[in-house]
């Protein structure tokens, strides 16, 4: 009578340890709604706050093309971009159509997703941030067909520049 309740009771816990063992295979091949949740957060681009006239375009294709290249945008529209500019110490010469902001750091004009990461990845001493002053036919969001070189450049609040990147025969 012994060795057959302890037949019994070695084979439901074998059967108690298999199932486990394959409900633990099961978990490990689906991944978990936080891990999910993570894996999203990392993946995600810097998040940028985009000021703008609510009729530029052009200012909305840009948008677009920092959106595709995995950043986080936010747009505010605004009738006074001049004063965002003054705010942020963007000097004159290098204004553009819209100003943005990552974190303390100022974007101007167009200038290209891979430009921005390159520049957070190593800005530069002392500097705001970028631009691409005027409105240059080609650069993102400024796509009409036509295609100007240009320039990207890192400025100070000072008005001292340099140029960060070219953008010829592109």
């Amino acid at each position: 009578m012994k060795t057959k309740k302890l037949a019994l009771y070695t084979g439901v816990a074998a059967i108690v340890l298999a199932a486990g063992g394959a409900t633990l295979a099961m978990q490990a091949d689906e991944p978990t709604e936080s891990s999910n949740s993570m894996a999203a957060a990392d993946t995600s681009g810097p998040a940028i706050t985009i000021y703008k006239s609510p009729s530029c375009s052009c200012c909305q294709s840009w948008a677009e093309h920092l959106d595709a290249n995995g950043f986080e945008t936010t747009i505010i529209e605004t009738d006074n971009l001049n004063e965002i500019k003054q705010q942020y110490d963007v000097p004159r010469e290098m204004a553009s159509c819209h100003t943005a902001l990552i974190g303390d750091v100022v974007i101007e004009g167009h200038v290209p997703a891979d430009d921005i990461v390159a520049y957070l990845e190593n800005p530069q001493f002392n500097t705001l941030g970028l631009s691409v002053p005027g409105m240059v036919q080609g650069s993102p969001g400024m796509e009409t067909g036509k295609k100007e070189d240009y320039q990207v450049i890192a400025f100070r609040a000072n008005g001292q520049q340099s140029v960060f990147r070219e953008h010829n025969d592109y």
